[in-house]
């Protein structure tokens, strides 16, 4: 109500002002002609014209009408300089102020939750650099002031920043036009009072915020530096540390334009993904996937039987996939693709150099224009009193391990509830472990929706997992029989196990390499501004040691930011871009996402609402005996962009790429249902999803319409 009551206000106002044609007293023939009766007037009641002046301009600005820079030429024709700038000064800025808190009050809510993902990168950019931006346009006066104050209105600038910003960037143009209007009798048109060279004159000053921001900019690089002696030549233009999925990429693109890259790589090359992560993990899934199929077979119309096999082949089956892949990611390959790649340890001894302790023995040291930081993450081990002691073995450690056995060990304890402890428990108890998967929180992947962590649940169960939510990790204890206690609530339980997997998390690697010497700031991750770089402006850092992210895909997304900025950053800055990060959790059924799921929907306060089709109802998944799950979709209310999409089903990481390719290039759900996908397939799911949402906002009233038109053709 009082919202309407404001806008009526609003509109009444201006309605008079162009009905009454109010504008015609504020034109500057009239001000000439009526200029002696109005300093007569002055002198004789002083403070009643000041007052009166003041509150006509206030009024004006803050209705956003016409006639500002007629009002500015009289006060200086009136007051003169001193006083005629003083007023308008305060009651440009007043009115200013006012139209910025209608235009807040009224439209900012209403635009912020309709364009919110569109506009958080612009309030982002605000909060960081808002008096900047409204500085250099104050300082501009070709740029219409109404349209300023309504449009940053809209943004979640301070009132008083915005206030105060305005007072002095508006502060030259007042005097300026004030100064124009003591010469009144000279001026025959608004363009007298401001010539185009003036005009110009005010749009550099319009740079000088930015110029300084650069200077600034400029002086703190070179504070960063000062106690380093740069080199005068360098021997490389780029050193990257780290031959991950981040470093390889890095590298790649370095020696595709042509630059001289030296990789560097204290272990394995290809890093987690490849050696104990994304590889041998899908390798073991697949075989306890196919384990599982034939244990129940009798779904699908055969004989199900227990099937019998060899631990020791099961991962020796591993271990030859990660030996096929590894030639993707081998010395020979990127030495062949121009990467000079070097096996050993990277230190930065200073912005510009890197020293690197050679597998051989020997040590080199290399000057480079610019470094990146890939040195990935290493799986997070708890504090828990005799877990040191305990043969635990983590996703990094268990490959080489397990290669050594003859047989599975029969009692696993899997300590972590997230996307790694979900799919080794998963996989293990399929092929025919003892398997309790421990986790301290509530429910399994906490970070999905809650029906996606029951069907989780559910799923771990019906495989053999025992899952134990709620149940805190104490200590381990008896070394002898191996016993991990736990704890819900006030209760201790002891679980015995064979073999104990900490899954807890995986944290960035950031000692050992010269972070600390260089004062590089770290937290949980290398502290990185949007550009990926450090607080030095030729250091860079990508993949899990950079966050926020820890994905292969995520981290080869990175590293192309991060090396167009190191090797072309002089000319030009690209901004990582995290807007469509998709992730899968390869339990069975599969759990994938992209964009905003409920949960993060309700937290950020995002308008939405949901779709469901559940794959129970597509043919195909009919037809495959694979009905568990759903395709979730979340769009703006009564809109078709998507949010966001999570996907529990087989295969669902293939299928959530329709979605992040709808995402990434701004396709809606309607685009989606009017795209031919193959009878039968999962993918389809998709297109019904689409279709939910389509008939949840049919156009009832146009449809209505219809059915009489039908009726009436029957006769």
């Amino acid at each position: 109500m009082k919202r309407l009551v404001l806008v009526l206000v609003l509109a009444l106002a201006l309605a008079a002002w162009f009905l009454l044609d109010l504008g015609q007293y504020l034109t500057l023939d009239t001000l000439k002609q009526q200029q002696q009766a109005i300093e007569s007037f002055y002198q004789a009641n002083p403070l009643l014209v000041l007052a009166l002046f003041f509150a006509i301009y206030v009024i004006l600005t803050a209705l956003s009408v016409p006639g500002a820079v007629i009002l500015t030429l009289a006060a200086g024709a009136i007051f003169g300089v001193t006083t005629g700038t003083l007023v308008v000064s305060f009651a440009s800025s007043i009115g200013a102020t006012l139209a910025f808190l209608a235009s807040r009050y009224l439209f900012h809510d209403a635009v912020q939750t309709r364009f919110s993902a569109r506009l958080r990168p612009v309030n982002e950019g605000v909060a960081r650099d808002g008096a900047f931006y409204l500085f250099s346009l104050r300082l501009v006066p070709v740029f219409p002031f109404f349209a300023v104050n309504l449009l940053m209105g809209l943004t979640p600038i301070r009132t008083w920043t915005y206030y105060w910003v305005s007072q002095v960037g508006m502060l030259l143009g007042t005097v300026v036009y004030v100064n124009a209007g003591t010469q009144l009798a000279r001026i025959e048109a608004l363009s007298d009072a401001a010539s185009p060279g003036l005009l110009a004159s005010f749009a550099a000053l319009g740079a000088l915020p930015w110029l300084g921001k650069w200077i600034m900019a400029a002086i703190k690089r070179r504070r960063v530096y000062a106690r380093w002696t740069r080199p005068r030549r360098f021997d490389r233009n780029l050193v990257v540390i780290g031959a991950g999925a981040a470093g390889l990429v890095s590298s790649l693109i370095g020696a595709t334009v042509r630059a001289e890259v030296t990789l560097v790589e204290a272990s394995k090359m290809g890093g987690d993904c490849l050696n104990y992560g994304c590889v041998p993990s899908k390798a073991l899934i697949k075989s306890a996937r196919i384990a599982e199929a034939m244990r129940h077979a009798d779904r699908y119309g055969l004989e199900g039987i227990d099937p019998r096999f060899s631990f020791k082949a099961v991962m020796g089956r591993v271990h030859d996939i990660i030996a096929a892949v590894e030639p993707h990611d081998s010395v020979e390959r990127y030495t062949g693709l121009g990467v000079d790649v070097v096996k050993g340890y990277a230190t930065i001894v200073d912005p510009w150099t890197v020293e690197i302790a050679r597998e051989d023995g020997t040590s080199q040291r290399l000057t480079t224009r610019s470094i990146i930081i890939a040195a990935g993450a290493e799986p997070l081990v708890p504090d828990l009193p005799g877990l040191a002691h305990s043969g635990y073995l983590t996703s990094d450690t268990l490959w080489e391990e397990f290669a050594r056995l003859d047989q599975m060990p029969r009692r696993i304890v899997v300590l972590g509830g997230g996307p790694i402890g979900s799919e080794l428990s998963q996989a293990f108890a399929r092929l025919g472990a003892d398997v309790t998967q421990v986790e301290r929180g509530e429910r399994l992947l906490p970070r999905e929706d809650r029906d996606v962590s029951d069907l989780a649940r559910t799923a771990q169960e019906t495989s053999g997992v025992r899952v134990l939510t709620g149940h805190e990790a104490l200590r381990v204890e008896n070394a002898a029989e191996r016993q991990l206690v736990v704890s819900s609530g006030d209760e201790e339980t002891a679980i015995g196990f064979d073999a104990l997997i900490v899954a807890v998390g995986r944290k960035a690697r950031l000692s050992g390499y010269g972070l600390e010497e260089l004062g590089i700031e770290t937290e949980r991750t290398v502290v990185t501004d949007d550009y990926l770089a450090t607080i030095y402006p030729n250091i860079y850092a990508a993949g899990d040691v950079a966050g926020p992210y820890q994905f292969t895909h995520t981290a080869a997304h990175q590293a192309w930011f991060a090396s167009v900025n190191a090797l072309f950053g002089q000319f030009w800055r690209f901004k990582a871009d995290y807007r469509v990060i998709p992730w899968t959790t390869f339990i069975d059924p599969e759990v994938a996402r992209v964009g905003l799921n409920e949960q993060e929907a309700a937290e950020k306060g995002v308008p939405h609402e949901v779709t469901v089709f559940p794959i129970h109802e597509l043919d195909r998944a009919i037809a495959d005996s694979a009905t568990t799950g759903f395709v979730k979709v979340l769009t703006p209310p009564g809109k078709d962009r998507i949010l966001g999409a999570t996907i529990v089903a087989d295969h669902a990481g293939e299928l959530l790429a329709e979605y992040v390719l709808a995402m990434k290039h701004g396709l809606g759900l309607n685009k989606i249902m009017a795209t031919i996908h193959t009878y039968p397939t999962m993918a389809e799911a998709n297109k019904y999803a689409a279709g939910e949402w389509k008939r949840k906002h049919a156009p009832e009233g146009l449809l209505r319409l219809v059915a009489r038109y039908h009726a009436w053709r029957r006769g």
